[in-house]
């Protein structure tokens, strides 16, 4: 059986939203996915709306054509940083390893790591990964968990066999 991946990027923004800031790292994230072999299903930037977001994520995790969906942005201390809460209101199953493994790489580049609040897990059989909402970090998040996205999407779509580290 081989999954292809089939992705949606969201950037959470507010001034992207409405039109105050160019997308940096929505456009980078596409990028990285595309690179990493995933079809590219939807890009969309949306604000940090809590009830939207959380209906958007639901949105495209109940679709057949996408199993994996990114957000960047809307994972730090801020007051409307609400990415996290949309996320864990939708998912019915946590992927905590993904979330811990990303902070404890890029801590290793910057302090600020440690204020990422980015949870993952599955809806409806979509793998939700959150990400900061800076360029450099979704160029150093996607790093950590790139080599394992086939494998997670693969899983959740019943092919259960083993892959070795090698390949």
């Amino acid at each position: 059986m081989t999954t292809s991946i089939r992705a949606v990027a969201i950037t959470v923004s507010d001034r992207s939203a409405l039109g105050e800031q160019e997308d940096a790292s929505g456009p980078a994230l596409v990028e990285l996915l595309r690179e990493a072999g995933a079809d590219i299903v939807a890009h969309e930037v949306v604000s940090d709306d809590l009830d939207p977001l959380a209906d958007k994520l639901r949105e495209f995790a109940e679709r057949s054509d996408v199993n994996l969906i990114i957000t960047t942005g809307g994972t730090g201390l801020g007051p409307r940083d609400n990415t996290p809460e949309a996320t864990l209101r939708v998912i019915e199953r946590e992927a905590p390893g993904l979330a811990e493994a990303m902070r404890l790489e890029t801590l290793r580049h910057t302090p600020m790591a440690m204020i990422s609040r980015g949870v993952c897990g599955i809806c409806s059989g979509t793998l939700i990964i959150n990400l900061p909402g800076s360029p450099k970090a979704v160029g150093e998040s996607f790093a950590v968990i790139r080599p394992v996205l086939a494998h997670a999407v693969a899983l959740l779509e019943g092919d259960t066999r083993h892959v070795s580290k090698t390949g």
